[in-house]
């Protein structure tokens, strides 16, 4: 594949595509063309996995641009800005990863509950497409795609079953603030998708043996 078809590939949003292929080309061309596509697709890339809160992936990706810094042609100075705006980024994810270690104990648990739904979900074949999406006052814990359904997804996560299942906890309020941010959602984004609510209900606690999982999908909020 060609520099050109890289940009171009970038240029349709196709950021993971594009990325893989500037390193396949990268790997045996350390010019100047090659070197500018490996580090534009490598910040599209970083972003994504911040976003998506892939923060070791994001981590590597940031160091692997600081080693590029002196290869990449950069007389406007834009990829040195590029570089510490992702340095900048990476930054205040470590501090809001440090913070929440000094958060109260039900915070830390759903924040636990959260990741371990993005990991189930990925192993299932779903992209992530945002995490904790706010709509004014309501969010959206995961929003995912696999094929063409847009899932939203509320995580519940309970130390144990003693106070009922966490699934349980979606009453009628949430179910109501959940339509109206869906809503919005599709709204922003133009989406003409299939859509569908689904709940990720996980019962643990980290460092406590192997959590239990369930992923009920499509659940009716309408009433």
């Amino acid at each position: 594949m060609t520099v050109k078809e890289i940009f171009e590939l970038r240029k349709q949003g196709r950021v993971e595509d594009a990325y893989e292929a500037a390193r396949e080309v990268y790997a045996n061309d350390k010019g100047a063309y090659a070197s500018v596509a490996m580090f534009w697709t490598a910040t599209d890339m970083l972003k994504m996995c911040q976003h998506q809160r892939r923060d070791a992936e994001a981590q590597k990706i940031l160091k692997a641009l600081e080693r590029m810094l002196p290869q990449v042609p950069d007389q406007e100075g834009t990829v040195k800005r590029a570089f510490e705006r992702c340095e900048q980024m990476v930054s205040r994810e470590n501090q809001r990863r440090l913070s929440s270690l000094t958060q109260p104990e039900h915070l830390q648990i759903g924040a636990w509950g959260e990741e371990l739904a993005c990991a189930y979900l990925r192993e299932k074949g779903y992209c992530i497409l945002e995490r904790d999406w706010h709509s004014g006052h309501r969010d959206i814990d995961i929003i995912a795609q696999k094929g063409d359904v847009v899932v939203f997804i509320e995580v519940k996560t309970r130390k144990n079953a003693a106070f009922g299942l966490p699934e349980e906890a979606v009453d009628y309020r949430k179910r109501r603030n959940l339509r109206l941010a869906m809503n919005h959602y599709v709204k922003y984004r133009h989406l003409d998708n299939p859509i569908r609510f689904d709940i990720v209900s996980i019962i643990g606690q980290p460092g406590e043996g192997n959590p239990a999982i369930d992923h009920l999908e499509d659940i009716n909020i309408q009433d």
